[in-house]
């Protein structure tokens, strides 16, 4: 029974953090049609590039996570001004690809900065585990939950009384309303990018907090598909609910019937 209640818990920590990152998918394919295949190698990027300023520059904690959180800003803003408003009248199949470039661009200026296959961060929550039931947990996993359950309701909040939120919500209704409206959806398509660059980076920090830096990571991003298929391309709530499916299918899977194939 701990065995089981623990698989579990870790299952909806890691699913939770599944979610949060799907979430950023669902916002650049809501407002724009665009689906990111560069969301494993955002992830990996931007959590090597935490590794760097913290460890390689020195910078403290705190101090590195606030840097690390503007360069995402400035990566989503480049990768929509740069590489993909131009494209906009584009066929959908060559927006696909152009991500799909990215990704490997992404992967590849993580090999050249960072060619050791292992980083760790400093230790960010306490190492103290938590007894729940007979279960022992590790306090990351419950520290990554809680910030995730925190940054789903300020989303929320943000998509229901934001006017940029209420913005991003019409244009991915309506395009056409929305211009009409006078709202500029060009300015809309670069601050979806933005904040799933955003999304991206505390993910791959909650999952770098858990089990270190590695270039699995990417496959965070593939999870986190997973989390979209299931939850739906167009849905948060989905989104939000698929996740923690997905962890528990994964912890679950893996802890009872990884034996089974020996």
């Amino acid at each position: 029974m701990s065995e089981f209640l623990q698989y579990t818990m870790t299952g909806l920590t890691v699913g939770m953090v599944y979610a949060l990152i799907a979430l950023g998918f669902v916002l650049v394919w809501k407002s724009s049609g665009v689906a990111n295949l560069a969301l494993g190698q955002m992830v990996l990027l931007l959590s090597w590039f935490t590794y760097g300023m913290i460890e390689s520059v020195g910078l403290p904690i705190w101090l590195g996570f606030i840097v690390v959180l503007i360069f995402s800003l400035a990566l989503g803003w480049v990768a929509e001004r740069f590489i993909l408003r131009p494209l906009i009248a584009q066929p959908i199949l060559s927006l696909i690809a152009v991500t799909l470039g990215m990704a490997f661009v992404f992967e590849g200026v993580v090999h050249l900065l960072w060619p050791r296959s292992v980083g760790a961060l400093p230790q960010i929550f306490p190492d103290e585990p938590v007894h729940i039931g007979t279960a022992v947990v590790s306090q990351e996993y419950l520290w990554a939950a809680g910030i995730s359950l925190v940054l789903f309701g300020l989303l929320s909040l943000f998509f229901k009384y934001h006017k940029t939120g209420i913005a991003m919500r019409a244009t991915a209704d309506d395009q056409m309303a929305v211009q009409a409206c006078g709202i500029p959806v060009t300015r809309i398509f670069s601050w979806s990018w933005m904040l799933a660059c955003v999304l991206a980076a505390v993910g791959g920090i909650l999952m770098s907090s858990i089990g270190g830096i590695t270039f699995g990571l990417v496959e965070t991003g593939f999870k986190s598909f997973s989390v979209v298929i299931l939850g739906g391309l167009d849905s948060f709530t989905g989104a939000i609910i698929a996740g923690p499916i997905i962890g528990l299918a994964e912890n679950l899977g893996g802890g009872y019937l990884s034996p089974l194939t020996w």
